[in-house]
């Protein structure tokens, strides 16, 4: 079955296996695209589903000409259907989906617009994070040459990206096959390593992406620790392939040690998972940091993330988990000074700085060091050194759509400040002040409620944490109007009846 005569210029590709009412928000979407349906076709590839799913997507491609299913033995990993996708689709690019994530209306349009106005091989659409996170700093603006060494592209390693089919026929770009892990790093890293040009589309949430409720504890559960680091190093390989020693080499390093090991043992992640577990984690990951990583690697950490990498290389697990458990209590906390609107313009202006409970993150000085101050005894002082960190403190405002969670940096101008503690530290605060153009906002698409965030980054630590200020637009580029933030008492009271109350009673309530 064809969508049409002419190659379509996208063609999404997405693995389904026993997807049941979890792929309906992702059907939704693809059949409400601005891109007209004549030009994308949609390739689903049933893994051999059990349940419904098969006779699902068939009823699809029966009432909508560019969908198209193709029916496989279960293979277990979603690597061989995208493969198989690849190898059916007619597109002049192809996208890889996920069947329980979704797009934004305009994203297949935005994408191949942006990747044929550039001559782009791949083109990585700015992504809403649903219970997940996704690579924020790489979507601070819209890139259209990006490359490894000029943008964080190396934080964004899932397949959800817009390729060239020419350009992974080409090179032979398949994702490893088998039940294994960091297949997407293995095939990504790889493409943007061999991409004549990479942009990155920032300026429109294209991508949703979303880890389901029901999914589990997938870190404990679903990784295990010897079979992840045999693929970790597959990754590293391919870096090591395409990179001399030095600097460039030791930052994308950083990447997996920073992503896969030090974020994996601190916090409520190491404090939640077996200890059985977190053993093996420590022993897998003590052994690529000392077989893999070249010194630089861990010394471009902050602070925090040096010390963490060098508990896990002495193999220091009960020091791990004692800094875990201070850390597990680390929030932002914002002080809102003034909101001043001017016509469509918010203008706020805030303090921040971290605690640990009811304690404030605290430095002390060790002739010109400043050095932070932990619950962890025989760390050198070059570790716990942020002296040249101060400066890259980072005060954001955020603001964040209530019902998509799509999120945009707001302009903000700060400072950082050093301010006595009375005991002799020092405790490091940042002012800032936020000008939101709320014509401006998400390209002008300002419609709906916003809430206004702060994200304080500093020496290791980035912490979100809801400021008291949201606003309504009633349509595109309409002057906002203040309504109740997420940590008001309103706001709270009306959450908690829309949760218990049936819509019924409340809309007779409402008239």
């Amino acid at each position: 079955m064809t969508a049409s005569t002419n190659a379509p210029k996208v063609t999404v590709v997405v693995p389904a296996y026993n997807s049941g009412p979890h792929i309906e928000k992702l059907v939704t979407s693809l059949l409400s695209q601005s891109l007209p349906a004549g030009e994308f076709e949609v390739m689903f590839v049933d893994d051999g589903s059990t349940d419904s799913t098969g006779a699902r997507l068939d009823e699809l491609a029966a009432a909508h000409p560019h969908f198209r299913v193709l029916h496989i033995d279960n293979s277990g990993w979603p690597s061989r259907p995208r493969n198989l996708g690849v190898q059916h689709a007619r597109g002049e690019y192809v996208f890889f989906a996920d069947d329980d994530d979704w797009f934004g209306e305009e994203a297949l349009e935005r994408l191949y617009a942006c990747a044929t106005a550039h001559d782009a091989d791949l083109v990585v659409g700015k992504m809403a994070g649903h219970r997940r996170s996704v690579p924020r700093e790489l979507f601070r603006r819209n890139r259209f040459d990006a490359t490894l060494e000029n943008t964080p592209l190396i934080d964004s390693l899932t397949a959800h990206k817009l390729f060239r089919r020419s350009f992974l026929v080409a090179h032979d770009l398949r994702f490893p096959e088998g039940k294994r892990r960091l297949e997407d790093h293995v095939l990504v890293t790889r493409a943007f390593f061999l991409s004549r040009r990479t942009c990155v589309l920032a300026d429109y949430v294209c991508y949703h992406h979303q880890r389901r409720v029901d999914a589990g504890n997938v870190t404990a559960t679903a990784l295990e620790p010897a079979g992840y680091f045999v693929n970790l190093r597959e990754a590293l390989d391919i870096v090591d392939a395409h990179t001399e020693p030095g600097p460039l080499r030791d930052r994308l390093h950083r990447r997996w040690l920073r992503n896969e090991m030090v974020s994996r043992l601190r916090g409520r992640r190491l404090l939640d998972a077996p200890a059985d577990w977190v053993d093996q984690l420590v022993g897998e990951a003590q052994r690529v940091i000392r077989d893999r990583f070249a010194p630089g690697v861990a010394a471009g950490l902050p602070p925090l993330q040096r010390i963490i990498s060098r508990l896990i290389e002495e193999g220091r697990t009960p020091d791990l988990r004692r800094l875990a458990q201070w850390e597990a209590a680390v929030r932002a906390a914002p002080t809102v000074q003034r909101v001043v609107q001017d016509g469509s313009t918010l203008t706020v202006t805030l303090t921040a700085e971290l605690f640990f409970g009811d304690q404030p993150l605290v430095l002390t000085a060790d002739g010109e060091q400043r050095l932070l101050v932990m619950p962890v005894d025989d760390v050198p002082a070059d570790l716990r050194d942020a002296t040249s960190r101060i400066k890259q403190s980072k005060l954001d405002v955020i603001a964040r759509r209530r019902d998509t969670r799509e999120e945009f940096f707001v302009p903000v101008t700060g400072t950082v400040e050093l301010v006595p503690a009375g005991d002799g530290t020092l405790r490091l605060v940042q002012h800032g002040t936020a000008r939101l153009d709320v014509g401006a906002l998400n390209g002008g698409r300002s419609r709906g409620t916003w809430d206004l965030k702060a994200r304080v980054t500093c020496c290791g630590w980035t912490e979100d944490a809801a400021l008291p200020v949201a606003f309504r637009c009633t349509a595109d580029g309409a002057r906002p109007v203040a309504v109740a933030h997420q940590d008001s008492l309103r706001f709270r009271l009306r959450r908690a009846v829309a949760r218990r109350v049936p819509e019924s009673i409340r809309r007779a309530i409402r008239r």
